[in-house]
């Protein structure tokens, strides 16, 4: 982060202040001091124009109203955001609760109880209670509309501050002596807080601060510390909760006055003062610290006394009460983000989650992606790719094959620029510092740094990324530390051994181009190094310690931006003779620019750069500025003449919907200049001032305009000059067009003005132009238009076309209905098949198929999509309609074995036997359509050899369905049977129920046997049969499908039925040997399961099943296959 003072606003009557207080959500600032000084005052809000130029907050006052009540000094003030209230109390004792109405403050309520002094209070996080603490041990706890909650004396103790868990279940009360006590929230002690930051340390000190951040805008990492408490000593803790034993400790070295947290909890300011070495008096200093006690960056401000800070509700701001002035300092964050390939990443928290959001917003087409990221630590972007350094997840175990360090504590993992993970790679030192080149990630902690190579040098898609980084034993990945000298050999090596061994001289910055490496450390040494082969090459001295570094675009000069904020710049590669007559390589340029916070390098020129200076950009051409442009934008990118530069801090007041008004191109002065000449003077004057400042931008510029007045010889040279290959030949058939109107409609069109070029080709009645204008952009919508809009007959091919591409358009997007409609006006068979299928119009389908010519290809496709759905019928029909009558036999078997797979499942009886008929009737009369074929063909044919030779080739199919027939109707029957033998039993007809269920045991094949023999046990059993039901009972417990436990039950039933009746054997009748002699075996009828004696009987014409002629008359319907009778 940097920080910088910006404004100064003066108390009346130089009274000195006591306390401030920032009100985070409207943005009023509070300011308390002597003789009874209380002040609301409020910064201008931005007008939108003003975002969008991306201005640093205007310093304007728009509110400045002095809150009369109070005649002591002030001594604290604090906000309750939620209910919008003030509460301030003097050195008197007396409080009073401020309301807001129509803009103005007044008083609520007034308490006072005359006692003691208030020296502290604080509202708990949902606004609802206040805890005020008095320095006479008195506390109180109210409620927000006045009433009072509880109240308590601590007896012999001096209080001083007081501070709310983010739960509202625990209070900090600070004592006078130092000692911090922790109660619960209705005022019993739990215990006293383990002071660490004081251990060694002999004497009291006064507490200057408690904050406890309450997580209101999420956490930088899951158990983040958050709560902060500090001495007059410069000594501080932060403490993840109240009973943390292991805070992180900070010592600041300077006396403290005032803590506070930043809005997200990511930022401690300490302000304090410093005992100058040169001066006698002090210097007021504000400090600023991560969460684990890293030191960000030092603010000196002016004046005698810090008495008091505050934070700005986004945190870009903050405010310092000092003597009887404040003092407002703007803070550019280090935002986690980066820019690849038209997209920016950024990452910011959310309440609801631990983790951090990263959100890759492609800014061209306004999409963006989002992605949870535990213990994100940096972005880092180049090209198309971009990289996120994280802490590794220690719950998660990790392949063997990602990691040869075993528990690597850290992992680099790549993105494309959506956010799609292509390589994860583990590393065991922590990626303090990341950059990136074209094929190479460099990750450094501060004693070593971590070589990757992500990609070889030629273009490689997301697939081959992966494949080419999966092994680690190419040597892609190395490891050096800081002091060792590697002599360029590419000896791949990852000893982390060495990685972390300390340094007496850390690094502090690195950056990196397709050549060299560099890296600085906080001597102010810069070492570089050959990329790939990583050799040191030399050892630069600088006179600061950098911060931040970056290489221009020929490696030839570094930037260097130090802690102070401080730009000066290195030629690598000057020989210079230095002040001892030594020849050395590298020499510091002159130009020095102060409070710099952001640069970039033109990536196409080396001379060209942009920087960020407080709320200005400079761009600078050979160390010369140009004037700048008032922005606060941080630069993504900066290339043909143009600077993007991207609003972050507008982005993060509301990350989840990024504007794109928040993206803005400057063009830098010469793009201007050129511009402004092409318009004012002429291209002619203007190609010379281009001649004398050449960039491939300005020449296409150049090119443009000369297009634009149909120049074409300037335009063709200007092409030239930038390179374009096809802005040459454009030119070049612009030459060959003779109209002039013809050429001005080209020049339109070249330069995307669609709809001016097809007005003009309709003027010019060129209707066939205009349609191809549109074909070519694929607006077929508008193809039809002008289709149907023209006199004279349309083209009928370009019509079916243009119809099916707007089917396609539909289809693409699912629109299945819209489609329908376009492919019946294009003709087009197979994509109106493909739509009626999947909107399951079955009954189109069937038309379809029916409407087409024989052995139409499609009708094939059509068959399988009713194949698919079961319709085996239409699927039947429509293979013997293209003259594929074993595809049609194939379908009927598959139904049939639809059949016996339903038999197997144990499915309903009923069920199987239906499918059983349907497959059976399908084979019928596919064989019934092949002999009609066949008679068909034997008709054309004189010959009666030819016919008898055609009739012995289609019989072999013949027969194969008469086979496939009679097994169908097999399974019909055996299921038949065994539902009407149920039936009769059920109905108590238990003769005929035995006599159907005889039938049963020649289907043995079908139904399984031990179902058969379990149902003519049964009904054999129920007639007194047991000759019948023992031989059953034989057959069930000689079945080897029984398991022993089933076969134990047949036999114990066996025992039982036949202890009580012994099985006599009758005699046979005649009957039963007509019945069961072989060959000529009666038909039996269908409708009572009886063999058939009589001469005379009914027999279905379509199922070839018969039944009796009595039980004819009593049906309209065969009782097998359902057809009329």
């Amino acid at each position: 982060m940097f920080i910088y003072l910006c404004k100064k606003i003066a108390i009346p009557g130089n009274v000195r202040l006591r306390c401030i207080s920032w009100n985070k959500d409207q943005g009023f600032i509070a300011c308390g001091g002597e003789d009874g000084l209380l002040k609301v005052l409020k910064l201008e809000t931005q007008t939108d124009e003003a975002k969008i130029k991306g201005l640093a907050a205007p310093s304007n006052l728009s509110v400045n109203q002095t809150l009369e009540g109070h005649s002591g000094s002030v001594q604290v003030v604090t906000w309750n955001e939620q209910y919008q209230k003030l509460t301030t109390s003097d050195q008197n004792g007396l409080i009073i609760v401020w309301m807001l109405y129509k803009g103005a403050w007044y008083e609520e309520m007034i308490n006072n109880r005359n006692k003691s002094v208030v020296r502290s209070m604080s509202w708990n996080a949902d606004g609802q209670k206040i805890c005020i603490v008095y320095e006479d041990g008195a506390v109180i706890v109210g409620s927000v509309d006045g009433n009072r909650i509880w109240g308590k004396d601590l007896k012999g103790t001096h209080l001083c501050h007081v501070a709310w868990s983010s739960d509202s279940k625990v209070l900090l009360f600070g004592m006078a002596n130092g000692e911090i006590h922790i109660y619960d929230n209705q005022g019993n002690f739990i215990v006293k807080m383990k002071l660490s930051c004081l251990v060694n340390l002999t004497g009291t000190f006064s507490i200057a601060g408690i904050h406890w951040y309450h997580g209101t805008e999420g956490y930088i990492e899951p158990d983040c510390p958050c709560l902060a408490v500090c001495y007059n000593n410069g000594r501080c803790q932060i403490m993840r909760d109240e009973n943390d034993h292991n805070p992180v400790l900070i010592d600041t070295g300077m006396n403290v006055v005032c803590i506070q947290w930043n809005h997200c909890g990511s930022v401690l300011a300490v302000a304090g003062s410093l005992k100058a070495t040169s001066q006698d008096k002090d210097v007021n200093i504000v400090q600023f610290y991560t969460p684990f006690g890293e030191h960000l960056r030092t603010l000196k401000v002016p004046g005698k006394q810090i008495s008091a800070l505050s934070w700005e509700g986004s945190g870009l701001k903050i405010a310092l009460a000092v003597d009887s002035y404040i003092y407002f300092a703007n803070i550019r964050p280090d935002y986690k983000w980066g820019y690849c390939s038209n997209t920016v990443v950024y990452a910011y928290t959310r309440p609801d989650r631990p983790e951090y959001c990263v959100v890759f917003w492609d800014t061209k087409n306004n999409e963006k992606y989002v992605k949870y990221v535990k213990s994100l630590i940096s972005i880092t972007t180049y090209g198309d790719f971009c990289v996120l350094a994280t802490k590794a997840d220690e719950n998660q175990p990790q392949e063997e094959h990602e990691t040869e360090s075993i528990g690597a504590t850290y992992v680099l993992v790549l993105c494309n620029s959506i956010g799609t993970p292509l390589d994860p790679k583990y590393i065991d030192i922590g990626p303090l510092f990341v950059t990136m080149t074209k094929t190479h990630v460099i990750a450094a902690s501060k004693e070593a740094f971590y070589i990757w190579q992500y990609r070889v040098a030629k273009k490689l898609t997301a697939m081959e990324i992966n494949q080419v980084a999966r092994t680690r034993k190419e040597g892609r990945e190395r490891i050096y530390h800081i002091d060792d000298t590697p002599l360029g050999s590419a000896d791949g090596h990852l000893d982390y051994s060495r990685a972390i061994e300390g340094t007496r001289d850390p690094i502090c910055a690195i950056t990196a181009s397709d050549k060299i490496l560099l890296v600085g450390r906080e001597s102010g040494t810069i070492q570089r190094y050959s990329l790939p082969s990583v050799g040191i090459v030399q050892k630069y001295i600088l006179n600061c310690r950098a911060y931040q570094l970056s290489l221009n675009c020929n490696s030839s000069r570094v930037a260097i931006i130090d802690l102070s904020g401080v730009l000066t710049f290195f030629d690598l590669d000057t020989r210079v003779v230095d002040s001892t007559g030594q020849q050395v390589i590298g020499e510091q340029l002159k130009l020095e620019r102060k409070d710099v916070w952001d640069m970039k390098w033109a990536k196409d020129n080396p001379d060209l750069f942009a920087m960020m200076e407080k709320t200005r950009m400079y761009v600078f051409r050979n160390l010369d500025p140009e004037e700048p442009i008032q922005t606060s934008g941080y630069i993504c990118n900066f290339e043909d003449l143009e600077i993007k530069s991207v609003l972050l801090d507008e982005i993060l007041k509301n990350p989840e919907h990024p504007n794109k008004e928040y993206i803005i191109n400057f063009e830098i002065r010469s793009l201007r200049d050129s511009r402004a000449l092409i318009e004012k003077v002429g291209i002619e004057e203007s190609s010379q001032f281009i001649e004398d400042n050449p960039h491939p931008r300005l020449w296409r510029l150049l090119a443009e305009a000369a297009l634009q007045k149909l120049d074409l010889q300037t335009a063709e040279q200007a092409f030239v000059r930038c390179k374009d290959y096809q802005g040459i030949k454009f030119v070049k058939c612009l030459g060959n067009l003779q109209s002039e109107s013809m050429k001005q409609a080209e020049v339109a069109a070249y330069f995307s003005r669609f709809e001016e070029a097809e007005r003009m080709y309709l003027d010019m009645d060129r209707r066939d132009l205009a349609i191809g204008l549109r074909i070519k952009l694929g607006d077929w919508f508008r193809v039809l238009q002008l289709l149907k809009t023209g006199s004279g007959d349309a083209d009928d091919a370009l019509l079916e076309q243009a119809h099916n591409a707007i089917g396609d358009y539909f289809a693409d997007r699912q629109k299945w209905l819209n489609a329908v409609q376009y492919y019946v006006q294009g003709r087009n068979q197979e994509r109106l098949a493909e739509c009626y299928y999947m909107l399951e119009d079955y009954q189109g389908l069937e038309n379809l198929a029916n409407s087409l010519p024989e052995n139409n290809k499609l009708l094939p496709d059509i068959a399988y999509m009713f194949v698919r759905v079961g319709m085996c019928e239409q699927a039947v029909s429509a293979f013997l309609k293209c003259n594929r009558p074993k595809d049609a036999v194939d379908t009927c078997v598959h139904l049939n074995q639809i059949a016996d797979e339903e038999a197997k499942k144990r499915t309903k009886p009923l069920r199987v036997k239906k499918l059983y008929v349907l497959s059976a009737l399908l084979i019928e009369q596919c064989h019934e359509q092949m002999q009609n074929a066949q008679r068909g063909k034997v008709k054309g044919k004189s010959s009666e050899t030819a016919s008898a030779l055609a009739g012995l080739l289609e019989e072999d199919v013949l027969s194969s369905t008469n086979r496939f027939a009679d097994n169908a109707w097999r399974g019909a029957e055996a299921y038949h049977f065994f539902i009407l033998a149920q039936r009769q039993l059920y109905k108590g007809s238990v003769d005929a129920a035995l006599k159907t269920a005889l039938h049963l045991r020649d289907y043995e094949d079908i139904i399984p046997a031990v179902e058969i023999y379990s149902l003519l046990a049964l009904c054999a059993c129920a007639n007194r049969a047991f000759d019948i039901c023992s031989k059953a009972f034989v057959k069930l417990e000689s079945s080897e499908t029984l398991r022993p436990e089933q076969r134990q039950q047949y036999e114990d039933l066996a025992l039982e039925i036949f202890t009580r009746h012994c099985p006599k054997y009758n005699e046979k009748s005649d009957l039963d040997d007509v019945l069961e002699s072989g060959d000529g075996k009666l038909p039996v009828c269908v409708a009572t399961g009886d063999p058939i004696l009589e001469y005379q009987f009914w027999m279905c014409s379509v199922c070839k099943h018969c039944m009796k002629a009595k039980e004819a008359s009593n049906y309209n319907f065969c009782p097998l296959c359902h057809s009329t009778a």
